[in-house]
């Protein structure tokens, strides 16, 4: 069996690459490290050539976004015939056995395709994610974000999701489930993922063992109104192809709600221009998405109430203008908010 991937996807992360591919060469698990270049004009190339000649480079001639930047290293493992796959953004530093605890856990439980790690921010003072979960609103979120008990998910766990950031796929579940939806170009592929892997009936776990700093955001705020027009394109696409049936009178009205307010206060941060840019995308999008969910539906392995059983039935932790809306509502029919 070949040893484990590793895929870097990388645009003008000339700053930050030379901290993340270290991590990488000195983890006590010896990897194959593969850098996706998603047409970075700034140094990333040279830096590559000059320090890193060992790393097998994939070049793209245009941004391809996060799913494109991973998904060449992902069939790239596959035709090395790798067991595991992990993909790792280009602003993540890994603690030095990260690699070797995750192949640890999917060595030892079969029926697991996903393994998420502890994903704590760069300055080592806050989480940034502790595995991800998908909400009856339809929104996700990454648990223990912004927390500063680094402490406190310190249990081997079962998670919905496993962020992007760092976390270690298992090989043959890829071949089976499909790659990264490339249509999201980037934000929430990931789940998608996840989601995916959860109806195929793989299983997605937690080691706060395996721990990587993450220097969040550093690439979408290289680019005005990116977070915003993502947000609104891949919200529904999420839900689109994953959501079942029998969940769809819970999750779609609630999901309604959250995506208008979150569209307004787009335009109140006047960024309305992105917001309606993401309304457009998932609309053209949405098509293709609803024959995709038809696939993903039919091949379904896991019940109705299992998928139920994983989803959180709340808002997500930092949803405060919802929040307030849903109490107002609440005390508007006397009922406890």
């Amino acid at each position: 069996m070949y040893k484990p991937v590793v895929v870097v996807p990388n645009w003008n992360g000339e700053k930050e690459l030379t901290a993340s591919l270290n991590s990488l060469k000195k983890q006590t698990l010896q990897a194959h490290i593969i850098v996706v270049d998603n047409g970075s004009v700034d140094g990333s190339l040279a830096l590559l050539e000059r320090d890193f000649p060992d790393i097998e480079l994939i070049r793209h001639s245009e941004n391809k976004g996060y799913a494109g930047g991973v998904n060449p290293g992902f069939k790239r493992a596959i035709e090395l015939g790798a067991a595991y796959v992990a993909p790792f953004n280009n602003d993540a530093v890994a603690t030095n056995d990260w690699l070797e605890k995750l192949v640890e856990y999917l060595d030892s439980h079969p029926e697991t395709g996903i393994v998420a790690c502890k994903v704590v921010s760069s300055d080592k003072e806050h989480l940034d994610s502790t595995g991800e979960y998908y909400t009856t609103w339809g929104l996700p979120f990454p648990r223990g974000r912004d927390e500063t008990d680094l402490d406190k998910y310190d249990q081997d766990t079962e998670v919905f999701g496993a962020s992007g950031a760092a976390s270690l796929y298992r090989v043959s579940m890829l071949e089976q489930i499909g790659l990264l939806d490339e249509d999201f170009f980037a934000y929430y592929e990931d789940v998608d993922l996840s989601f995916r892997a959860q109806l195929a009936d793989w299983k997605v776990a937690y080691v706060p063992s395996a721990v990587v700093y993450h220097e969040t955001s550093t690439t979408s705020n290289k680019i005005k109104g990116f977070s915003t027009l993502q947000t609104h394109k891949n919200l529904p696409l999420l839900l689109a192809k994953n959501v079942p049936r029998s969940l769809l009178p819970t999750v779609l009205p609630r999901f309604i709600l959250a995506y208008k307010t979150f569209f307004f206060a787009a335009a109140r941060r006047g960024q309305l221009f992105y917001a309606l840019q993401g309304y457009g995308g998932a609309l053209v999008l949405l098509p293709k998405k609803l024959k995709e969910r038809r696939i993903i539906q039919s091949g379904r392995m896991v019940s109705d109430d299992y998928i139920r059983s994983i989803l959180v039935w709340d808002l997500p932790p930092n949803a405060s203008k919802l929040r307030k809306l849903r109490s107002r509502w609440r005390r508007l029919m006397g009922r406890p908010a």
